[in-house]
């Protein structure tokens, strides 16, 4: 495969690498070398990809901006895709339906809302990451999740085969989806209204303010780490975090986060396993002091 591969390089306008550090892909910075690293710019060569490593298919990951991921250093023999330039184009229908490609950063789906003065999307603002992994997750912040906003998502199998699913036919979850793995997000349509534009960039700043208050910035992290529980009446995770344990622990270069404490940073140069030992430990003593499992929104890749 890696022969037809090398060919197959040669005529495309995408970017293919073979033993392709990973470490600048993540939010966190800590990664592997990947098997296979693929940037396909059109339809036609993800397709032809596709059809070249068919037999590789259950070593795929899809990959975002790598917001919510931990990727191992160990990831030989995994593939990973990642959508080129030409799929975070954003058009507006007359219907006032936004469509974006799904490696559009949900920031500036957000921004072209306002520009357009269109309400609704304002939360998008503080959500990190792609809109392909923001409808993965069903990311959501301050009351407001993709589930609310979408209307569908354009998709492609992994043998190469486009289709539509439409929201009504996705069963979301608090971050999550039951939206199969082996398929890859192309694009996706948002519904809006109109709004007055001062307003929309009003509500966003405000939203953005909050998040500065309440999140650490511009330091590498993965975002949430665990989810919080379902149960209603139960403490957020950041206090259950907080009453568990020493939230000065580090392990090597991860630590717990002074602004937020479901928030992990690698402070320096922290490894996947550093990372994991502080994971381990927090989910354990969680466990131990509140009798509470809780579930991880991090995304773990090995």
């Amino acid at each position: 495969m890696i022969k037809d591969l090398d060919t197959f390089s040669k005529n495309i306008k995408g970017k293919l690498k073979f033993e392709y550090s990973l470490k600048n892909h993540t939010w966190l910075n800590i990664g592997g070398k990947a098997k296979i690293f693929f940037v396909p710019e059109t339809l036609a060569e993800l397709r032809e990809f596709l059809l070249y490593a068919k037999k590789e298919t259950k070593n795929f990951f899809i990959i975002g901006a790598g917001s919510n991921l931990l990727i191992s250093e160990n990831i030989q023999n995994r593939i990973f895709i990642k959508l080129g330039k030409n799929f975070n184009k954003i058009s507006l229908t007359k219907k006032n339906i936004i469509i974006a490609g799904c490696s559009i950063l949900d920031k500036n789906v957000s921004e072209f809302a306002c520009k357009n003065s269109l309400g609704g999307l304002e939360f998008l603002s503080c959500i990190p990451g792609s809109v392909g992994g923001g409808i993965r997750m069903n990311s959501g912040c301050f009351g407001t999740e993709f589930k609310d906003v979408l209307l569908s998502v354009q998709v492609m199998d992994f043998n190469g085969r486009v289709y539509t699913i439409n929201s009504n036919d996705i069963k979301f979850d608090y971050r999550g989806t039951n939206i199969p793995k082996n398929l890859i997000f192309l694009s996706a349509s948002f519904k809006t209204q109109k709004n007055d534009k001062k307003k929309i960039a009003e509500t966003i700043n405000k939203l953005e303010e909050k998040k500065k208050l309440s999140q650490p910035l511009r330091v590498k992290t993965g975002g949430s780490t665990f989810k919080n529980p379902k149960i209603k009446s139960e403490k957020k995770v950041w206090e259950l975090i907080k009453e568990s344990l020493d939230t000065q622990i580090t392990f090597g270069d991860a630590k717990i986060s002074e602004k937020h404490c479901n928030f992990f940073i690698n402070s320096r140069n922290a490894s996947f396993d550093n990372m994991s030992d502080l994971i381990y430990f927090v989910k354990t003593k969680v466990k131990e002091k509140k009798g509470i499992d809780l579930d991880l929104e991090l995304e773990i890749v090995n």
